[in-house]
């Protein structure tokens, strides 16, 4: 089974890109006081960019959270961005940002809700890179 781990503010457009992948996924609580995610398979994280183009707080603070768990961590496959075209330079680097700090692969990038050929892309990514195949 494909597992994919994914925040979402209350915008919910992440949510919904996750929605039209139909994997098995876990969502990365919103608040602080909520019950803590913790993995016990390995997974694909799908995270949006945030800081509207200022690399500092690219990445939200409850994924670093999440991140911070060195079991979480070390459970993680890849990682997949979305992000705004308005942020120019800075379009979805919460991805690379992650991929270099975790050491895995960087699998791909969409914007805001994703099109139906970022979600076929991104549906096969996830799957090539959770069997162990080389991409």
């Amino acid at each position: 089974m494909c597992a994919v781990v994914y925040f979402s503010s209350v915008s919910e457009n992440t949510h919904r890109f996750v929605a039209k992948l139909g994997m098995h996924s876990f969502r990365i609580p919103l608040r602080p006081a909520d019950e803590a995610l913790r993995m016990h398979e390995p997974y694909v994280l799908i995270v949006p960019t945030y800081g509207g183009g200022a690399l500092r707080h690219a990445v939200p603070k409850q994924v670093i959270r999440f991140l911070n768990d060195p079991h979480n961590r070390e459970l993680m496959r890849g990682v997949i961005s979305s992000g705004n075209t308005n942020f120019g330079s800075a379009f979805c680097t919460a991805g690379p940002i992650i991929s270099r700090k975790c050491g895995v692969p960087d699998l791909a990038r969409f914007e805001l809700l994703g099109t139906k050929a970022d979600v076929d892309k991104i549906r096969q990514k996830i799957r090539l890179n959770l069997e162990g195949v080389s991409q």
